[in-house]
Order: C-alpha cells, then structure tokens, then sequence
C-alpha cells in the first residue's frame, strides 16, 4: 500500500500531522488481468460474427448477424470504456481534526454557498430551506459563510420562505453549537426518535410554527398581507407585479442576513444569507441551471467573491457540519494548490426504499466510478456536494481568461458592505438577462453551456483545460438528498441526462476526439462511457426482440451447447455480471439492490435510453422537442405507501412504458414457445442461448406482469398502454415470421 501525505506550511513545523492519505485499490492488479483476458474474448466473438456475416446466404442470416454485431460492438465499446475506472482506483481518508493544528482558523479561506431551485410546487420551499440552514450552520467561522439562494422560479413563496428561515437560524445556530448536534437540517434533526430537553422543545416548537405558516402560503399560493412585517418586507413582495412571470421577470436581490451587523439570540454574528432571483425575458436564452449558477458567480463576486465555492442542489442538504473542514485538509496541501479545481463529495440518498427498486442509489455513478477517475485525474462532477476553487471558472491553471469587468475576477477583493448601493447596483447588473450578451460566459468561463447536463460538460471542460479534482467519500455522508420516488420521475431524469451527455458527445469537444488530445486515452474514455448512456438502448433492445422473434419461427442464431463458441458467450456473460456484482458489493450493496439495479438498466434501456436516443437525433435534424423539466420532490401517500411496498409505480400513462410491455409480452411468448416444443420432444441445443435470454428478460419482467394483470390500484399498467403493446407484439411477431422464414 502507498500513502501520500499532504500538509500545510501555514504553520512551520518539521512533522506536520496528515491531512489526508491516500490506499490504492487492492484490485487494481486484478482488474488489469481480467481487463487483459476479457478483451481477448471480445475480439474473438466479433471475428466470429464478422466471419458469419461473410459466409451469410440469405438476406435474413445477414440482417440478423449484422444486428448481432452491432450490437456486441456497442457493449464491447462500453465495457472497455468502462475499464478505465478500473485501471487505477484509489481510496482517500482526511483527518480533519489535525486541521487546526497545521492552519489557524483565522486563515481559513471564505466559502460561498449556492443553493438552487426552480419550482415551489415541485421543490416545496421547506426542503430549500433545510438544505440552506444545514450549511448555515456548518462547523466554521460564520463571518466566513455566505449562503446563496438561486430562486429560478421567481417566486414570492421562496422568498418568504427564506425570510422566516432568516429569523429561525438567530435561534437554530446557536443552539447547534450549544449541544454539538451533528445532524444540522432540522426537519432531519426533530424526525428523529430523541429524548429532547426543554430548550430542544421551545426550538421544535418554532421550527413547526414556521413550516406551518411557510406551506399554509405555498398552499395559497401568494402571500398575504398579515405575513409581511415591516416596510423592507412590503418593499420586497411589492416587486411582484401582474406583469411578474416565471419566465418574464426582473432581478430581485434580498440581502435577508448580513455577517456585519445581523446576530443570533446569544450575540454571535450571522453568516450572509442572500436571496436572488435573477432577470428573465421569453426573448433571452437563460440556459437552465447553468445560467442560475453564472448568476450567482458574478453576484457572490460583487458581494463577497470567496475564493472557494460549495454548489448544492436544493434537496441535498449538509449531513456533516465538519464537511468543509474536510474539504480544506486538501486545499492547505501544496503538493495540490496550484491545479485544485474541485473537491466533489458523492450524492447519498435517503428514504429509498430497502431494496432500492428503482435503483436510485446509483451506486456506480456517485461512488465505484468516482473512484477509478479519481485515480486517474480526479472524480467528475455531478451537479451538487462540489467544492470548487472560484479560480477554477476562470480559464485552466496557467492560463487566466478575464472576465469583462475586474470586479468579476477570481482575485477582486471587497471592500464595502454587501448592502452599499455601488455593490447592489452592480449587483443587479450582472444578473440581468442580456448581462451576457458579446462576453465568454458559459463558453471560457464559470459554467458551461451546450448541454442539459451542465455538471458533466464543465467538470469535463474543466479537465480538458487541466485542472485536477479529488473525490472525497467519508464514512459519514457529507450530503443526503432525495431521489425520485417514482418510475416515471426517475425515467424522466435519466432521459433528460441522455439527451444532454449526447450533446457533449456529438459536439466539437467530444471526449472521444477533443477529450482524447486533452487529457489522454483513459480519462477520456471514463467520460465518454458516460456519455455514451443513450447507445445502451441499441444492444437492449435487440436483445429483447431479436432472439425471440427468431425463437418463435425456431430459427437458432447463436452456437449450440456443443460447440466451442457458445463457451465465449458464457465466459463474456459471467465476467460482466461477476465483474459488476463484485463491485457494486465491495461498495455497500446487497444482492437484492444489485438485481434490482440490473433489471432498471433494462428498462432503461427500452424507455428512456431508447426515447433519449431518438430525441436527441430529432433536436439535432432540427425538429422541435421538449424542453428541461424539473424532477418532482413532491410524492402522495398513497404512491408513497406502494414504493416503500416494493410496487412499481406505472399509473402516468408514457410513450416510453409502450416498448417495455412490448418486450415483455413478445419474451412471455417465445418463452412459452421454445418451453411447449420442449415438452414435445424437440431438441433445443441450439436454441439454448434464445431460451436463456428469453427466461432471464421473462423473470426481470416480473412487475410489469404483475402490473398488467394481478394489480388493480392507481400504479397499474393503463389498460390503453396494454393495448397498444399487445397491438405492437402481434404486428411485430407476424412481420418477423414473413421476414425471417423468407
């Protein structure tokens, strides 16, 4: 095992305490000999479909055997892809608490905090403002903490949100450091079974009394009068006018605490809390979520501008108060200073229901990847949990882009009060929706457009400019947050993510030709095996119709169980499921969560891989399609009740559940098919590998099943949605029996 040691030169000592070590991963040796081997048996398996495709004698040998390959080549592609994050994976460990024994607290650095949200009805006002006071709270000078809300929304509910949320953290802060709670967001805090004391009942009390009054105005809609108190209040709500849209609207900037004069209950200063919903106008792209977070780049620049900023999704709140601590055991390292760009924290869910059926832990995406690229040149980005270095968003290590105004730059220093009016004026400046027009923003510098995954394209673009990152997994979550309760959400989600890393593949900085000439081979086949997702539905889905349709005319496609090459498809088949459960084990998981994650790739592939594909393929010929939607953190009870059952929620009537009942149907069919000749006596050696993956889709079928026939509540398969499938499956089943028989 090697251990790296890194320790600041702030203090000079001859034996500083570590920071942070470093264990490379026990399986790195392995992993490069199954890598080794593996390869071999792909290359072989594509010489012997290329050799029967030359030797093919009709038309529908030939379409079969080119489908097959195709196929094989995709998933070859992505394995090796994916073996990039299996070269070099490493495993990092900070100590925190040798932190003030090599630093002294008056140095550390300022942190900006963004928070951002979108939509009141779908991210209630509530969970934002547990998120915002769960980093208000954190474990760190409070004249040094400075909270932004992006309220993309623009809406009166958040705002009035974040104003009783202001008056509750003069209570809450301090009776954190009081009683050293660990679990600083407090609805997490009160919905735990503790014994509380009289002060932890007064502060409960007043957290309830305010999420009452908060959602009693969502529940509104508007607020009223009786809530606003004081002129500067009336002067803030008085901004939303008639004329006051979502998507046409003005700046509104609410400074609702300030670190220079606003205190806590027992004296103590307040960190900043600024409120800020920028300019919107139907004629001005605003570009999502990116655009939000270039807003708050040049807000917090003109307010406060630290030096280190922590970006975070409305409903992924602070479950450590220590976390940036542990963040600066790797800033206050020299060896790494110079090209630190971030430090990302992995997403950990909660209220996943216990064998996860959804598979929205994704655990191979927030921590078994991370760990190989950070190997390689440091873990990705992904949208939340991130510290970056504010210099980072300003051109690569050695090359500084200006922004148009000194004050915007990464070094500027402020020197007057965040509510002077030079700094507001200026404030409400660069947060103007033509602000960007004819400058680099979104394109050299802060975060980067082009795509609906604006967390991969920057972390990528960040790579390529050669900055390094660093994946930070504690023990403790750092973060917890909400992951889509149901299937639609979820399918939804992962479209909108296969449509935005296409556009980052298809575009002039593809990882697989502008990737590859700026940060090497392995690094960039690590991002573009994400962002490749959308090309699993090819393989999917003809693995799902192809051998059945042919088992069903009994037309074998793969070798029989007597010859050689059927021994590649078993080995090919076990070393990637064995390879993959080994991993998702090692890191935390259990049987039941694996084969669940094995069952959504499927559908994914099917709904919305396959929807994602084509969509992306219509936006890029120019034809209209929809738009960004926000992934609802509102579920009802009953929906709720069925997911912590483990049913499977189909009720929303979708496109995308169309193919997967299609292909649940057509495998019920041929399995029956290939079982019913069975019993009759015919021999099905060859037909062995059709009836195998016919069975494996049939069992992993078994909700939709479930959802067709034995289920009468609200998540059932629509009766319309059947009948289309069963429609579909009957005209593809006598299309193949013209086609393959001819």
């Amino acid at each position: 095992m090697e251990v790296l040691k890194g320790s600041s030169t702030t203090k000079s000592t001859t034996h500083a305490p570590p920071l942070h070590t470093l264990e490379f991963s026990r399986l790195k040796f392995f992993n490069r000999v199954f890598a080794t081997v593996y390869t071999c048996a792909i290359l072989a398996l594509l010489y012997h479909h290329a050799l029967t495709l030359l030797n093919s004698t009709t038309l529908s040998s030939f379409f079969i055997t080119l489908s097959l390959l195709i196929s094989d080549i995709v998933l070859a592609f992505m394995w090796v892809a994916t073996q990039s994050c299996r070269l070099n994976p490493i495993h990092r460990k900070e100590f925190p608490e040798n932190l003030k024994r090599v630093v002294k607290e008056s140095d550390f650095p300022e942190l900006d905090v963004f928070i951002c949200t979108a939509d009141p009805y779908k991210e209630p006002p509530m969970g934002v403002v547990n998120t915002a006071l769960s980093v208000l709270a954190y474990d760190y000078p409070t004249e040094k903490i400075s909270v932004y809300v992006s309220d993309d929304g623009g809406s009166q509910l958040t705002l009035f949100a974040f104003m009783e949320a202001a008056k509750f953290a003069s209570h809450w802060l301090p009776f954190c450091r009081k009683n050293n709670i660990v679990e600083r967001n407090p609805e997490a805090y009160f919905a735990s079974n503790n014994s509380w004391s009289s002060e932890a009942e007064k502060i409960k009390t007043m957290y309830h009394s305010m999420k009452i009054k908060v959602e009693n105005v969502v529940k509104r809609g508007k607020v009223g009068d009786e809530y606003i108190i004081g002129e500067e209040e009336q002067k803030a709500f008085n901004k939303w006018k008639d004329s006051f849209t979502r998507q046409d609207h003005p700046t509104v900037i609410q400074v609702l605490l300030q670190n220079s004069k606003d205190k806590d209950i027992i004296g103590h200063l307040m960190p900043n809390l600024i409120y800020v919903c920028r300019q919107k106008s139907r004629t001005s792209p605003h570009h999502f979520k990116a655009g939000a977070l270039n807003v708050l780049l040049r807000v917090s620049a003109t307010m406060t501008n630290a030096p280190i900023i922590l970006t975070l999704d409305c409903d992924m709140y602070s479950n450590d108060p220590s976390t940036p601590l542990r963040a600066l055991c790797y800033l206050f390292n020299p060896q790494d200073q110079s090209k630190f760009g971030f430090i990302q924290f992995p997403q950990i869910f909660n209220g996943i229901n216990k064998n996860d059926i959804y598979a929205c832990e994704f655990k191979r995406l927030f921590q078994i990847n991370p760990v190989g690229f950070d190997g390689l040149n440091g873990g990705n980005y992904v949208g939340t949990g991130c510290f970056f270095s504010r210099r980072a968003f300003f051109g690569g290590p050695s090359k500084l882009v200006s922004p148009e105004i000194p004050e915007l730059g990464p070094y500027n220093v402020v020197d007057k009060p965040i509510q002077s009016q030079p700094i507001m004026e200026l404030a409400y400046k660069v947060a103007g929706c033509n602000y960007e027009n004819q400058t680099k923003w979104g394109y050299e510098m802060g975060v980067r457009y082009g795509s609906l995954v604006e967390d991969y394209f920057t972390s990528y673009r960040l790579h390529c400019e050669g900055w390094k990152s660093i994946f930070c997994n504690p023990k403790r979550p750092a973060f917890l947050g909400d992951a889509p309760n149901t299937l639609i959400d979820m399918l939804n989600q992962h479209k909108r993510w296969a449509i935005g890393l296409f556009e980052v593949v298809f575009s002039k900085f593809s990882p697989l030709t502008f990737g590859i000439r700026s940060m090497g081979l392995p690094m960039s086949l690590a991002y573009a095996h994400l962002g490749c997702w959308a090309i699993w539905s090819i393989p999917v889905t003809i693995y799902a119709f192809l051998p059945q349709l042919a088992l069903i005319n009994g037309i074998s496609i793969f070798p029989k169980v007597s010859e050689p090459w059927f021994l590649f498809y078993v080995f090919l088949f076990l070393g990637a499921y064995g390879q993959d459960f080994q991993d998702f084990i090692l890191f935390g998981g259990t049987v039941e969560r694996w084969w669940n994650d094995q069952r959504i790739w499927m559908i994914k592939g099917l709904t919305c891989y396959l929807f994602g594909f084509m969509e992306f393929f219509l936006k890029f010929l120019g034809i209209s399609t929809h738009g960004f939607n926000v992934t609802s953190k509102v579920i009802d009870d009953e929906q709720h009740k069925r997911y912590e059952q483990g049913m499977y929620e189909f009720g929303v009537p979708s496109p995308m559940f169309v193919p997967l009942v299609t292909a649940a149907i057509i495998n019920l069919l041929s399995f029956f098919w290939g079982l019913e000749r069975a019993f009759r006596g015919s021999k099905l050696e060859g037909l062995f590998v059709q009836m195998f993956i016919t069975g494996f889709v049939v069992v992993n079928s078994w909700p939709i099943y479930e959802a067709i026939v034995l289920r009468s509540d609200k998540g059932k398969i629509p009766i319309r949605t059947t009948l289309i499938s069963i429609f579909l499956a009957w005209g593809l089943v006598a299309a193949a029996s013209l086609t393959l028989r001819s």
